[in-house]
């Protein structure tokens, strides 16, 4: 796909890796309700599509994303529609409410801010350029965080930072959100969507399996478990599905001397 103007969204195939490009540059890529709803089918057919092994969210134009279209919001509030059970529907900024069975990597730029960090926290990992900014920047607006942030910032970061940033809504830098655990790579700006996509293509070259088997047990066990037993439990019950299909090949291959002394 070309990037064009009039298009809110912009998708590419690289190999079995799928980019999504937010592109409203003009407004800080702000994200709208049409925009919302082109993140959704983007991440939609993502999911859907088994050639697909990981996808890169990414901000065109400098920026990832300044949240949620304040402008929309103010010139027609009745315009924005809300479906109270999160089961049944998207959130206001489109993907935010979904559960990905496969890697997500976000490539952040400039400002991921507000909603923005919200999308960003969607992602297993954050590819951050040196000049990225994060922060709650809605709290001085009046607009609470109903994509996730609440949800999803205490369980990557802990309580406390987490907390710091919602009440403060202060500007955090890169530097910051890698020591926080926000930030997973930080790299020189203008670089972290190639750096994504690579990072991508790496971890797509792994027994995929078993690589997706304990990437789910972290989120179940981080979300959904009750208990350390539980989490446990279902930590063997999916880890023991793989022994044959790809630990048996992947020891095999040991014994022959691949991926010995460190090497990936």
């Amino acid at each position: 796909a070309k990037v064009a103007p009039g298009y809110n969204v912009v998708t590419e195939r690289h190999g079995t890796i799928t980019t999504i490009g937010i592109n409203r540059p003009e407004a800080r890529n702000a994200v709208n309700q049409e925009t919302a709803a082109l993140l959704l089918q983007a991440f939609t057919s993502f999911e859907e599509d088994r050639s697909l092994t990981a996808a890169v969210l990414y901000g065109i134009g400098g920026n990832f994303c300044a949240g949620y279209d304040l402008k929309e919001l103010a010139h027609s509030p009745t315009s924005i529609k809300l479906e109270q059970d999160v089961t049944k529907g998207p959130g206001p900024m489109g993907p935010s409410r979904m559960k990905f069975s496969k890697p997500v990597i976000a490539a952040v730029s400039g400002y991921a801010v507000a909603g923005g960090l919200e999308l960003s926290l969607l992602a297993d990992l954050r590819v951050v350029e040196e000049s990225a900014v994060f922060g709650v920047f809605c709290r001085r607006f009046g607009v609470p965080l109903i994509d996730g942030g609440t949800v999803r910032l205490p369980k990557l970061i802990g309580l406390s930072r987490a907390l710091d940033l919602i009440l403060t809504g202060r500007p955090v830098g890169a530097q910051e959100a890698y020591e926080f655990g926000l930030a997973n790579r930080i790299v020189p700006n203008g670089q972290a969507l190639q750096y994504a996509i690579e990072l991508a293509e790496q971890i797509s070259a792994f027994p995929q399996e078993c690589m997706h088997g304990d990437r789910n047990s972290a989120y179940y066990g981080v979300f959904d478990a009750s208990s350390f037993t539980e989490a446990m439990q279902f930590e063997f019950d999916t880890g023991v599905q793989v022994l044959l299909k790809e630990s048996v090949p992947g020891a095999k291959k040991f014994s022959l001397g691949y991926g010995r002394g460190g090497k990936l």
